[in-house]
């Protein structure tokens, strides 16, 4: 088990530090229907990504290759790692220019019209639609299928997969329910860092993972 947790420890962290959830659920509590609504989003984003782990853990799981980790892993691995390489690079060409506004997507101009439903369909969009966080949990999730533990041992890692995935909805969730009046200034702050250094943070993020996982794919297949 502690070798499934290991391996996809970094997959989850980089889901965890994702701005734009961050930022959707920020901005959702800070509407009317706060509450109902970053909730609802909160259970989307856990259950997505409790779904797309679930369906790789289970389909990597089935497929057997003798002892040890499969061939097939590590070019899945290899494949992910270049991925990530090409997403890193992508979010460094949309990086924003120095005096230069971004304008906000759509969905975020429109999120007081959100409702419960809306608000959970669109967590599961940025979870499975999401290129980079898509790359992101097959990565861990493939991670926890070739690796050496039992059946209750991927589905722990599995498990704390979500957990630590989901850290980026849960948090401010969290402070919203028990920061009572402080909470807006807490996730004033949070949102605007966050905001302000998005593209920096994803690309490294992306590109660390990029070189681990060819890292790991070139040693697996030498």
């Amino acid at each position: 088990m502690g070798d499934a947790i290991g391996q996809m420890l970094a997959s989850a962290v980089g889901i965890a530090i994702s701005p734009v959830p961050l930022i959707a659920v920020i901005l959702m509590l800070a509407t009317p229907r706060g509450r109902s609504n970053g909730t609802a989003f909160t259970l989307g984003w856990v259950l997505a990504l409790g779904a797309v782990t679930t369906v790789v853990v289970l389909a990597g799981s089935g497929i057997e290759s003798g002892a040890g980790k499969p061939d097939w892993s590590y070019w899945v691995k290899l494949a992910l790692g270049v991925l990530f390489v090409l997403l890193a690079g992508q979010q460094w060409q949309k990086r924003p220019r120095e005096g230069k506004v971004v304008e906000p997507p759509g969905w975020m101009r429109a999120i007081d019209t959100f409702t419960p439903a809306k608000s959970a369909g669109l967590a599961a969009a940025l979870v499975a639609a999401n290129p980079k966080n898509l790359v992101l949990a097959v990565g861990g999730a493939v991670s926890i299928a070739t690796s050496g533990a039992s059946g209750g041992g991927k589905a722990v890692a599995g498990a704390l997969l979500v957990v630590i995935g989901s850290l980026c909805t849960l948090l401010p969730l969290g402070v919203y329910l028990v920061g009572g009046s402080r909470s807006a200034k807490v996730l004033g702050e949070w949102k605007a860092w966050m905001s302000a250094h998005n593209s920096a943070i994803m690309m490294v993020v992306l590109l660390v993972l990029g070189v681990k996982y060819i890292g790991d794919a070139v040693s697996g297949l030498a």
